[in-house]
């Protein structure tokens, strides 16, 4: 008899054991991040917290959608006992794309090393760059589950650049040591995510959520906010296209008014055999830029939609402006026609509500929030701003080769500013 229960014993205590191995294996590797996104109320542009080197230390970037790789100073008061810059003609170097072997002639340290890879750096607001010391070091990133932040996971050789602080010195919040690139290259932020946790089920895709205090997902969905509201639902697809750049773009077929079309050129909606053309998502642009003649058409089609609202001075750099106080209030923002772009399909469109279309320029002021680009033969003709995706779910799946959106959360009773980061004890 006691051998019997000693053996059913031994039985039990494998199975448990097996269990946990099991679930702490599953666990040891998520399929799912989370990051806290604020946005800075002087530059406009959105800063999320990274905790990198040895001992963690919290880093604050500025996210940039289209940017190549992350970057941050390291002149001063970098500090890491995991710091590590690859030598020339590495297997690091061929991945990060570097031809160029950096040379400095200052006191070796984080960013200074002889014979290492160099790699240019950009200031994504002024245009600046800077030639800087290809590295790696411990990044870790806070795991989740979709509704709340889980345990902290590492990244043991995450690459990245060490670039000279002159690249901080204007257009970018004070705060800041650096960008997080978001862009379609080998080295960016949520490629180097997907290649060291592919094994584990994650899927190269991402997603933002912008807010004054807003968030954005690493792999695939669900993603929910408070109440309970999953944000994926109301997701609809359109073609995501890559430019050779590694800029993220969508097919803007046309643009419509209160459900009428606004006559505009329609060439310019293509991306022509030198690049020119299209339309392309940004987070470094706080509104909208439209080209000049597709700026010139929505403006004035948009006022006389609201001919009976009259206008008032134009605050810069809006060129339609009205009193605030002639404005109903709704659910999605103030009460104004809605535009719509049309995309692939004509069946498919993204909706833009008051809320993302109106903004406050001063007080009592409120303008349409799209900005004249001029009269250019280079790059985009339509660059979708940050304001207009606001409390906008938009997902970047790259194994679909798709863009999914899903127009105002505010229709859903729940915005960006939602997700619940109580940490999961």
């Amino acid at each position: 008899m006691a051998s019997s229960f000693l053996l059913f014993l031994l039985i039990f205590l494998s199975v448990s054991s097996f269990i946990l191995l099991s679930e702490s294996q599953k666990t040891s590797k998520p399929n799912r991040f989370v990051l806290q996104l604020q946005k800075d109320p002087k530059t406009k542009l959105y800063v999320t917290n990274i905790y990198k080197r040895t001992p963690s230390q919290k880093v604050p970037f500025v996210v940039d959608l289209n940017g190549r790789l992350l970057w941050v100073t390291c002149e001063k008061s970098y500090r890491s006992s995991t710091y590590h810059a690859p030598r020339c003609r590495s297997t690091q170097c061929s991945r990060a794309d570097s031809h160029y072997c950096h040379i400095c002639s200052t006191r070796e340290g984080p960013g200074c090393h002889n014979n290492t890879c160099g790699v240019m750096s950009m200031n994504p607001v002024t245009g600046l760059t800077a030639m800087s010391e290809l590295a790696q070091d411990v990044l870790s990133i806070q795991s989740t589950q979709g509704s709340n932040p889980g345990p902290m996971v590492r990244v043991p050789q995450f690459l990245f650049t060490c670039a000279p602080s002159l690249l901080l010195q204007r257009g970018l919040p004070s705060t800041v040591q650096g960008v997080a690139g978001l862009g379609h290259s080998p080295i960016s932020l949520p490629t180097q995510l997907a290649s060291h946790f592919g094994s584990a089920g994650f899927a190269p895709t991402f997603a933002l959520c912008l807010a004054p205090k807003g968030v954005m997902f690493f792999g695939d969905s669900p993603y929910y906010m408070l109440p309970n509201v999953d944000i994926t639902r109301p997701l609809s697809y359109t073609p995501l296209i890559i430019s050779p750049q590694g800029e993220y773009y969508m097919e803007v077929k046309s643009i419509k008014i209160n459900d009428k079309d606004v006559p505009i050129d329609t060439a310019l909606l293509s991306i022509n055999k030198q690049g020119v053309g299209g339309t392309k998502l940004s987070t470094i642009n706080p509104y909208t830029i439209l080209h000049h003649s597709i700026f010139k058409a929505v403006t004035q089609f948009f006022s006389k939609e609201l001919s009976a609202i009259p206008q008032v001075k134009p605050v810069a750099p809006f060129g339609v402006c009205f009193n605030s106080k002639s404005f109903k209030n709704s659910r999605v923002g103030p009460g104004v026609p809605n535009i719509d772009l049309v995309l692939h399909d004509k069946h498919v469109m993204w909706r833009i509500y008051g809320a993302n279309s109106i903004v406050e320029a001063a007080p009592g002021v409120s303008c349409l929030a799209f900005v004249d680009g001029g009269i250019k033969n280079n790059g985009a003709s339509i660059i979708i701003g940050a304001y207009q995706m606001e409390n906008n779910l938009v997902q970047f799946d790259m194994a679909r080769s798709r863009l999914g959106f899903s127009s105002s959360l505010l229709f859903y009773k729940t915005s960006c500013n939602n997700f619940n980061f109580t940490a999961i004890p």
